[in-house]
């Protein structure tokens, strides 16, 4: 619908305009892309139910990359067709008239109804770790879960090392072990809301937690983006990009080569300050925010393109009278 629409006469013997880049402009980006790829919170849980766990390795590898291409496409052809003065959410932006045109109500509520699809599927999946430790902490269920994985591990460990000749290395005799002692302790923990009352309990907990992120979200509707921001530069940062990295080198930080500590130690240094920058920035918008010049649309580009869209070619002819 974008490229449609913008795709007008006018437009074709026109040029895009080009950001005003700047510091804070670009790390802006920060928060955003955070959170677009925060799904590392559910590793783990995939990894601890995987049928063979040695894979995740490469099924991360793919998902990431798939993931990459996808954001690539989207952008460059975002960027392609209206440059600078692209929406921070493409969606407001055919829904409403920023870019100087009407997109058809029919492929709006389309691709409305598609986002809603994805947020109600993702936001399940996302949500289900923070619930699941949740219920743990404040109802003192799946503590058993816990306890059990901690054995399997140890068990995996000792039959890796009593049976091969290469200690990193099971066979699978040891594998099919440990996934059998995996899937009796899943099991476990599922048997866990059969508890009396346990049910109940985990409803009103879990309705709790998501009534709490409505109110946050229509708290801050007017400054959304900015929100989006804020958590993944703060928290989705810290659970996805600087912790693993940090409780992977204190777990192997005997067998790694230099090389691979600097990097991961470089990694962890620029995460934090681009996390700390990032949600400092936004943080200010959200609970101490200046007054906003409702003239300005395109914030990110030259003064002169900051208040109309570039294919208007009537505004801006009748600034160069």
């Amino acid at each position: 619908m974008l490229i449609d629409n913008m795709s007008t006469p006018e437009a074709k013997n026109l040029s895009t305009p080009s950001p005003d880049l700047s510091f804070s402009g670009v790390t802006a980006v920060f928060g955003n892309l955070a959170l677009a790829y925060g799904a590392g919170v559910v590793i783990p849980a995939l990894q601890r139910e995987h049928s063979d766990p040695t894979r995740m390795p490469r099924v991360i590898v793919v998902t990431l990359v798939s993931i990459s291409v996808l954001f690539m496409v989207l952008a460059i052809t975002g960027v392609s067709v209206v440059g600078c003065q692209i929406p921070g959410n493409l969606l407001f932006a055919v829904n409403g008239d920023k870019l100087g045109f009407k997109a058809s109500r029919g492929g709006v509520i389309l691709a409305f109804l598609f986002m809603q699809l994805h947020i109600t599927i993702a936001f399940s999946l996302i949500l289900y770790p923070a619930l699941f430790i949740m219920e743990r902490i404040i109802l003192g269920m799946h503590k058993s879960a816990f306890v059990l994985a901690d054995v399997v591990d140890e068990e995996a460990k000792e039959s890796a090392f009593a049976v091969t000749e290469t200690p990193n290395e099971a066979t699978n005799a040891d594998l099919a072990k440990v996934h059998d002692a995996t899937a009796e302790h899943d099991s476990g923990s599922a048997a866990a809301y059969n508890a009396p009352g346990a049910y109940l309990k985990v409803c009103i907990l879990r309705t709790v937690v998501v009534a709490i992120m409505v109110v946050v979200a229509l708290l801050w509707k007017d400054n959304f983006t900015d929100l989006v921001d804020f958590v993944g530069a703060s928290s989705t940062s810290t659970s996805c990009m600087i912790l693993p990295i940090v409780f992977y080198l204190k777990t192997f930080h005997a067998t790694l080569s230099k090389p691979e500590k600097a990097f991961a130690i470089l990694c962890v240094l620029v995460t934090t300050c681009l996390a700390v920058y990032v949600s400092y920035t936004t943080g200010k918008h959200l609970f101490a925010p200046g007054q906003a010049n409702p003239a300005i649309k395109f914030p990110y580009c030259p003064a002169e393109y900051q208040q109309m869209v570039y294919t208007n070619t009537t505004f801006y002819s009748g600034k160069k009278l």
